[in-house]
């Protein structure tokens, strides 16, 4: 007897959410199969890569393959002309730790002129990631959304505490693109989705950032709402949960043990940078295989690798 498969395309789908303008513009989701289930459905938009650039430079990579690849950069503006050359890459991750007040506490002003010199060589899509400071953020986003204007830019993100001044000041004032970031739970990112609708955010303006963890480090939880939120948002044809899914990679995988770890120290781990990279790749691919339409990964290798199995199985 033969064998019929039996199909399993949704009538619902995720939202497609654009970023950036022109040729390079890119679409997150669209989607109406689980990840990655092409043999139900094509998949309407692939999964997309973000490489990460700090505006601190490489003070927190101090891994040789991220000292090599970046030779020669000077400027936030530098690394960025270089990141666009990493095959794979489809947008930029500018990230503003700097300007955190418990850190180097760089000033909105100081933020705003970085970002205007990367804006000015930079042809793919831009997302914006804050310091993490619901105060600084929300000053520091609403400058740089003005500075945006016209780039249809994504900015991570907006919070319970600070959604309102964000969901008004970037995607109100400015059209830009929304991040809400949720804590690993599908009912605070329902209802933080819920909020910045009835702001009068448009649902097609919002990209949703449920929480991440490095893979050993409570990732259980991270895989668990990925997948009640795509299977709500398929299967029950949620409305409220059919925003595309973003997930930053970077942050959770190059600060645990295993990546930071001096190989003197633990000698028989092995290298360093390569535990780094495989902490990066492995918690990216289970990112994505529970229900992620885009990653924000740092280094050049890891997003070689994670761009190398998304073609693979799309």
């Amino acid at each position: 007897m033969a064998f019929n498969p039996k199909m399993q395309a949704f009538s619902a789908h995720i939202n497609a959410v654009t970023l950036g303008t022109g040729d390079k513009s890119i679409v997150l989701g669209g989607e109406n199969v689980l990840p990655f289930y092409t043999f139900d459905a094509p998949m309407e938009n692939k999964p997309q890569i973000g490489i990460e650039i700090s505006d601190l430079g490489l003070e927190n990579y101090q891994a040789p393959g991220f000292q090599s690849f970046y030779e020669g950069c000077a400027t936030m503006a530098d690394m960025a002309k270089k990141a666009e050359t990493v095959e794979g890459a489809s947008f930029l991750c500018l990230y503003f730790e700097g300007a955190d007040p418990n850190g180097h506490n760089k000033s909105v002003e100081e933020c705003v002129a970085q970002l205007k010199e990367v804006a000015a060589v930079a042809t793919k899509p831009l997302v914006i990631m804050g310091c993490k400071n619901v105060e600084k953020d929300a000053a520091l986003f609403a400058a740089m959304a003005e500075a945006l204007q016209g780039r249809n830019a994504l900015f991570l993100s907006a919070r319970e505490e600070d959604y309102k001044s964000i969901g008004a000041s970037v995607a109100m004032a400015y059209n830009q693109k929304v991040g809400a970031e949720s804590a690993v739970d599908i009912n605070l990112a329902k209802q933080l989705n819920v909020l910045i609708i009835q702001l009068g955010v448009p649902t097609g303006s919002v990209v949703m950032n449920v929480g991440s963890a490095a893979a050993g480090y409570g990732f259980e939880y991270v895989a668990s709402t990925l997948d009640r939120v795509k299977a709500a948002a398929l299967a029950q044809n949620d409305n409220m949960l059919q925003m595309p899914i973003i997930t930053p990679i970077s942050t959770e995988t190059w600060g645990v043990k295993e990546s930071i770890m001096p190989e003197a120290d633990m000698p028989e781990w092995g290298s360093a940078e390569e535990r780094g990279i495989e902490m990066e790749i492995t918690t990216a691919a289970a990112c994505l295989a529970c229900g992620s339409d885009a990653v924000i990964l740092a280094h050049p290798a890891s997003v070689a690798a994670i761009a190398k199995m998304i073609d693979a199985l799309v």
